[in-house]
């Protein structure tokens, strides 16, 4: 089960240099249902998933299975859409909590979003975030990783 919430960042929190970073690129096989395939670069150690994940915005199921190389290739030879990259920045909050803070890189450069993972939907609820964290975007579509892969004609439109 996933449970988040996701914002708009509107200041960057300062020492991003001293906090861990992965290095991500994504697609999506479909964005509906959500398939997709994950490679994470981080401290040399390389990583590929492939995630299924249900219906929902801040609740829902998710799935994952490592894939090696070959696989998540093949899987993203099939992808709708782009491939995003992006790198995220592990930052520690309250509460045992870690904000996941997404510097994206072109077509969606200017873009920078936090999510938040919780145990509990009441967690999630009793959740206050930030003074660096913006506006509350987990239940609009557009700033879904699924949707800017595969809407990129639509960038501008927003």
């Amino acid at each position: 089960m996933e449970i988040e919430r996701k914002y708009l960042v509107k200041e960057m929190p300062q020492d991003l240099d001293r906090m861990k970073v992965l290095h991500i690129e994504q697609a999506y096989v479909s964005p509906r249902p959500v398939i997709r395939v994950r490679h994470i670069l981080s401290d040399g150690e390389e990583s590929f998933i492939l995630t299924v994940k249900g219906k929902g915005r801040k609740v829902r199921e998710e799935h994952e299975l490592d894939l090696d190389r070959e696989a998540y290739e093949r899987l993203l030879a099939k992808k709708e859409g782009i491939l995003l990259k992006k790198d995220r920045y592990l930052i520690p909050l309250e509460e045992g909590l870690t904000a996941e803070l997404d510097v994206y890189e072109a077509p969606y450069a200017a873009l920078r979003t936090v999510e938040v993972e919780f145990a509990s939907e009441e967690d999630m609820e009793r959740f206050q975030a930030p003074d660096w964290f913006g506006q509350e975007v987990s239940e609009d579509e557009w700033y879904s990783n699924s949707y800017l892969c595969t809407h990129i004609d639509q960038e501008s439109e927003r």
